[in-house]
């Protein structure tokens, strides 16, 4: 029986499943397959990027899973070369042609790329994009506080979303207040540490305890922070393992203890201050 995801309210009124699956490093064979496995669980966002090169495939997934398209939010994402007014239609145009299919729900600019400064255009551009109705809602990822602040001032709209890095040993408390004061919801990628957090001896413990999986933890943690996760996977046990969150809830006592786990040099990916 499939899951049923809760959801959590932008700030255009739309609504967006809290748990999703992710679609980095899955090829684009192996795409149409993973996700249409997803959909069936009961995942309704799907996050994809152009830079995974596998859009062609998860728009097969989408395509051919039996699923209304209306009941799917579906995310891609902007690549750094694309930023530009003009340039990052054209990109979204391709991602749209790649997807085959008319509209995504929720498009991203993926970095800020501080340097370039050409984040406020690229915005600009995505505001456009929802006006147009083919992109449903518009947000960014890796975003600082000082960015969000920049693109709010220069334009006077919000993203709908800020997909950031966030797991039990990174955190991001200062980012998630930032984003609430925007009305921002903050989404993570890698929510699971890329598997690093499911050996932690906290998170072990109170699996155990539980009688469920490390990764149920960690993604029940995610949700009771009131954050979206989008866990990625290329395993279909995997795939329903991940979703099967509903069934309990985290105590006081375990979620502080999962907060100890917080570390200033907990990042595993890139910078966003510097990487482009």
């Amino acid at each position: 029986m499939a899951a049923t995801v809760p959801t959590l309210a932008l700030n255009d009124g739309r609504r967006i499943p809290q748990i999703g699956y992710g679609c980095w490093q899955l090829s684009d064979a192996q795409a149409p397959d993973l996700v249409g496995r997803a959909l069936q669980a009961g995942y309704r966002l799907i996050d994809t990027a152009a830079v995974y090169g596998n859009e062609a495939g998860v728009g097969r997934g989408v395509r051919d899973a039996g699923v209304a398209r209306e009941e799917i939010f579906l995310t891609t994402k902007l690549w750094n070369d694309r930023q530009g007014r003009d340039e990052a239609r054209r990109a979204f145009d391709e991602s749209l042609q790649r997807l085959g299919l008319p509209y995504v729900d929720l498009y991203l600019i993926h970095w800020p790329c501080p340097q370039r400064r050409l984040f406020v255009e690229t915005w600009k551009a995505l505001i456009q994009l929802r006006e147009e109705g083919r992109a449903k809602s518009i947000g960014v990822s890796n975003f600082a506080a000082e960015h969000i602040a920049t693109l709010v001032g220069e334009t006077g709209v919000a993203p709908a979303v800020n997909q950031i890095e966030l797991h039990p040993h990174f955190q991001r408390k200062a980012p998630r207040a930032d984003d609430a004061r925007h009305g921002i919801v903050t989404e993570s990628w890698s929510p699971l540490g890329q598997g690093k957090e499911l050996n932690d001896p906290i998170i072990l413990a109170i699996a155990k305890a539980r009688g469920k999986t490390p990764a149920q933890v960690v993604l029940r943690w995610q949700m009771q922070i009131g954050c979206v996760a989008i866990p990625k996977t290329a395993r279909p046990e995997r795939i329903l393992e991940n979703i099967a969150l509903f069934d309990f809830e985290l105590g006081a006592d375990e979620m502080e203890r999962i907060a100890t786990l917080d570390r200033p040099d907990g990042r595993i990916g890139p910078d966003p201050a510097t990487f482009c």
